[in-house]
């Protein structure tokens, strides 16, 4: 620690001082730059994770966004198709709640929804195997970003299990991620920077 630090005296946040909170915010700002880096880190662990599929989930994430990229969509599109199961890891039963969540500063509302709910989308191609309801998507007929998730997940994710797909490295797809997470967050929201 720098010979100049002090520590808040602070016990509760109501007790913190102007000053305490400036420095606090000062310190969540920096931690955003990390962002990308993480995101990243989160979808490398995929690699090797089959878990029953043809390919694994690094691949899997690859061919999305690469699907994605080749229908024409925008590039925060691609990030979202290459970023929306990075939760698999770590909250598989809402992995789509987790990613949507990293994402959602960063992104439009429109994504950020796409990336929320697209198992309830992709679910069309096999919940019914598993004793789920295959129409589970009917439940957000009438949102505005319902046919872009039933693109998404018709198109691309449902579509991105092939092993004889070639897709570009990761290191391709790494410097759209780090576009993505270098924006002021919100921004594409339309919302106001929150707190913490």
């Amino acid at each position: 620690m720098p010979p100049s630090y002090q520590r808040p005296q602070f016990r509760t946040l109501g007790q913190a001082t102007a000053e305490d909170m400036t420095e606090i915010f000062g310190h969540y700002h920096g931690l955003r730059s990390g962002i990308a880096d993480h995101a990243i880190m989160l979808l490398k662990l995929l690699a090797g994770e089959r878990l029953g599929f043809p390919v694994d989930r690094l691949e899997h994430s690859l061919q999305t966004a690469t699907l994605a990229q080749q229908a024409g969509a925008d590039e925060e599109t691609m990030v979202c198709a290459l970023l929306h199961d990075i939760g698999d890891n770590i909250a598989p039963d809402n992995h789509g709640a987790f990613a949507a969540e990293i994402l959602r500063p960063w992104v439009s509302e429109e994504n950020y929804w796409v990336v929320r709910n697209h198992n309830d989308f992709v679910g069309r191609h096999y919940f019914e195997k598993i004793g789920r309801d295959p129409d589970m998507r009917e439940k957000h007929r009438g949102h505005p970003a319902f046919q872009k998730a039933c693109t998404f997940c018709d198109e691309w994710d449902a579509a991105a299990f092939d092993p004889a797909f070639e897709t570009p490295p990761l290191e391709y797809f790494e410097p759209m991620v780090r576009r993505i997470f270098s924006g002021a967050p919100w921004t594409r929201a339309g919302k106001a920077v929150g707190g913490h």
